[in-house]
């Protein structure tokens, strides 16, 4: 059945758009309700302007964590899930500060440029972090007037009512990017200020949770290391690496990036306790790529290393396929209960214990782990993601402009066994991180929701 809009020339918006797509139905009943409420305001009515990032054009990341030459940037991948991933910010000299792109705690930052800038995940609020932070050109910072609470406004950017706009600015353009003009007529749902309070006490709770999930991973994490007498571990990178040439031709790499004693050393400390390789601890099934020309804007989930986490599986630029592609593929790809999904492409060495029901397919840049020794998976996953499984992966994968990590060398990860007690501990802790973010993301969708009915109700 056709779709289509009858819209009065009047109604063109000066002209600046006549393609149908700017005009579907779904964008003009946002449209509506946003603009018939008596809270209804434009953006550049609440704020006092703002501006895109810098980006510098070289950059030397820098990797020392004690150095006190560095600063954080934020880029619109830092921004996926319910807050600024702080894991993942990259470290680049502190000559590249730009006080016009300097950010500080509570600022609120939104995508404007990129594949995700229409999804509910591409707005943030900077957390404090341990040293001064930059944004990148595809990050936009606002700054509010007094009449509109930080969180309220990140809460509001979050929900349909307000990423479905920006999908409509995109649309059809060929290109994703919202300028200054758009943003100023961003339409803005404003309500009194004591119910932008009760959605701030909603949003505060969500980010403690978080901070919560975080303090449970870093006490696995260090509990890891303890055990294996690596508390407080340092990364060196040696000038010099003398290797055999059998060593060389046994490996296949002549690279001396795999040859740095840094990863000699990691494996070595494993090996000198229990371990075992990770081939003969799980079995290992490849997902499938199905092509793009099967992608669909709903139906069954299409999991690609994009939408993989340590967390879980994230809405980055999601993709789904249809009920009779997904039934046909679903008994050899679609992950089960306590399997972990593991990335092998692109950021390889992302790994995930599926902890609920999932209807959808995993895709070939993603492996299924199934346990076939007893191990606990949040403890092995744990290792995977740590610093011990990284560096691992790292040697592996590199020397290519695209990474990728291979099943045999994946097989052929070295993995403590430490005693089952330890592995339980670890276990517990990491499943407290998977409950008190689930926990998070529960109470903001129950928010969203509230501004929502809120919308449609007045």
């Amino acid at each position: 059945m056709p779709v289509y809009s009858i819209i009065k020339k009047s109604e063109l918006e000066g002209a600046l758009r006549i393609d149908a797509e700017y005009y579907q139905p779904e964008y003009l009943d946002i449209t509506k309700k946003l603009r018939n409420n008596k809270f209804f305001r434009k953006f550049s009515e609440i704020t006092n302007g703002g501006n895109y990032g810098v980006l510098p054009d070289s950059v030397d990341y820098i990797a020392d964590d004690s150095s006190e030459e560095f600063i954080y940037l934020i880029r619109g991948i830092d921004m996926r899930g319910l807050c600024i991933n702080e894991d993942d910010l990259i470290k680049v000299p502190k000559k590249y500060f730009n006080p016009k792109a300097g950010t500080r705690e509570g600022d609120l930052l939104f995508l404007v440029k990129g594949a995700t800038i229409d999804s509910e995940d591409s707005v943030a609020i900077t957390p404090k972090l341990p040293n001064i932070a930059i944004f990148n050109g595809s990050v936009y910072r606002s700054k509010l007037k007094s009449n509109i609470l930080p969180e309220y406004a990140y809460l509001f950017m979050r929900t349909k009512y307000f990423y479905e706009q920006k999908r409509r600015m995109v649309s059809n353009i060929g290109i994703e990017y919202n300028s200054q003009s758009e943003i100023k007529n961003y339409d803005f749902f404003v309500p009194p200020i004591d119910f932008q309070t009760e959605i701030k006490q909603n949003v505060r709770e969500t980010f403690r949770l978080l901070d919560e999930s975080k303090s449970f991973y870093s006490q696995a994490e260090q509990m890891l290391l303890k055990e294996l007498e690596l508390e407080g571990f340092e990364v060196e990178n040696d000038l010099v690496s003398i290797v055999k040439f059998s060593e060389v031709k046994r490996v296949g790499r002549i690279d001396a990036e795999y040859f740095q004693p840094k990863y000699e050393k990691i494996i070595s400390r494993i090996k000198q306790t229990k371990h075992s390789l990770l081939g003969d601890l799980v079995s290992i099934k490849k997902g499938i790529e199905i092509g793009a020309e099967q992608y669909q804007e709903n139906g069954k989930v299409f999991i690609r290393v994009s939408s993989l986490s340590k967390q879980g599986i994230i809405d980055k630029d999601q993709k789904y396929l249809s009920d009779e592609l997904y039934q046909k593929l679903k008994v050899n790809f679609e992950p089960k209960i306590g399997e972990i999904l593991l990335t092998k492409d692109a950021t390889p060495g992302i790994a995930y214990v599926l902890q609920e029901k999932i209807e959808g397919i995993i895709s070939s840049g993603v492996l299924r782990l199934k346990l076939k020794q007893e191990i606990e998976a949040g403890y092995l996953t744990l290792f995977i993601n740590s610093i011990l499984g990284q560096m691992q992966s790292e040697r592996d994968a590199g020397g290519s402009i695209i990474a990728h990590w291979k099943p045999e060398q994946i097989k052929s990860l070295v993995v403590p066994i430490l005693p089952k007690q330890t592995q339980q501990q670890i276990a517990k802790l990491v499943q407290k991180v998977h409950q008190f973010r689930q926990k998070a993301k529960e109470l903001l969708e129950q928010a969203k929701q509230k501004v929502e009915s809120s919308i449609e109700e007045s």
